[in-house]
């Protein structure tokens, strides 16, 4: 069986994108001919890969990402439409724990679809607090791979460690491990810097997907100290990062300006530039079409330096996925 990454990757040209938490923040069904207009411009655009989860959406919404975007995949009609490639993570659940529920999630995933996902991910690891579960989780996710439900399975929030174990069990049984995914961004560096998972990767031939890479809009330059905020957690933690990253929203803006882009579109090809697959999500055409305009260039070497050096010297970081392992 062929790898994802030999399947989509060179397709996607140096751009993903994401629909997960982004779709669903403040959705109702009026917007969901907004949402196909984004959806075509991403593709029509060469951005052919979406990211989702199946937790993503509850109590009315439940599973309501994954459905959407199988709607938004059958209904577009143009270039590109043979190399949309639909990832999606399962959740690990207390409920689910056994390897059986893992591959009836992965079918539920695909009917909500009405498609076979192409990429399958676990969305967190329950070693943090429930190692014992991970076990039935993991030996599911190799089983919708030997089964063909899926071309490739990825990782989500996982560490070095937990990484080397999980790829020697799966070497084990000839499956291989095509992404990881973690929270990656200029104002959260640390699962590259600290714990060099991008190298190990590399060494490992996985694809790091960075996750959040504009750390919830903290480096679009929307926002400032004196706000307004968003509602809610988010608008708190803004209020607490902001002071601290004068210097990195200082520097972005003078690349931004000096290459007549916009400070997301720099943020966002920061993530290129060192090798890995950003997500960004949109929610209208405006926000989409910013995104695609970090695609076709490249930060040079001096710029890279200048904003990784601000980077490092940043006062406030973004909080941790508290599911990251080590």
């Amino acid at each position: 069986m062929q790898t994802l990454e030999k399947l989509f990757l060179p397709s996607m040209g140096c751009g993903t994108w994401a629909w997960g938490n982004q779709l669903l923040w403040g959705y109702d069904e009026s917007m969901d001919d907004q949402l196909q207009a984004v959806f075509n411009l991403c593709v029509n655009n060469g951005v052919t890969l979406f990211d989702t989860g199946d937790s993503y959406g509850t109590g009315r919404l439940n599973g309501r990402s994954e459905l959407l975007l199988g709607q938004f995949s059958r209904e577009y009609v143009g270039l590109g439409k043979d190399n949309i490639c639909i990832a999606t993570k399962l959740a690990a659940y207390p409920w689910r724990w056994t390897r059986q529920s893992m591959v009836r999630a992965c079918k539920s995933s695909a009917q909500r679809l009405g498609r076979n996902v192409d990429l399958v991910q676990m969305h967190w690891s329950t070693a943090n607090y429930a190692p014992w579960q991970e076990e039935g989780l993991l030996d599911g996710l190799a089983d919708v791979y030997e089964q063909g439900l899926v071309k490739g399975v990825g990782l989500s929030n996982y560490g070095p460690k937990r990484l080397k174990q999980v790829q020697k069990k799966f070497a084990e049984r000839g499956v291989p491990i095509t992404t990881l995914q973690v929270q990656y961004s200029l104002l959260s560096t640390y699962p590259v810097t600290q714990l060099k998972l991008k190298d190990l990767c590399d060494e490992l031939g996985i694809k790091l997907i960075a996750y959040s890479p504009l750390a919830l809009g903290l480096l679009t330059g929307k926002y400032s100290e004196q706000g307004p905020f968003p509602k809610g957690i988010r608008g708190l933690l803004f209020r607490q990062i902001l002071p601290g990253m004068r210097s990195l929203l200082g520097c972005l803006r003078e690349v931004a300006q000096s290459r007549n882009k916009t400070m997301s579109q720099v943020a966002i090809n920061w993530c290129i530039c060192k090798g890995t697959i950003p997500i960004p999500g949109a929610k209208s055409v405006e926000q989409a079409r910013e995104n695609i305009g970090a695609l076709g260039w490249q930060l040079d070497a001096s710029e890279l330096a200048e904003l990784d050096k601000t980077a490092a010297n940043t006062d406030k970081k973004m909080v941790q996925n508290i599911f990251q392992t080590k």
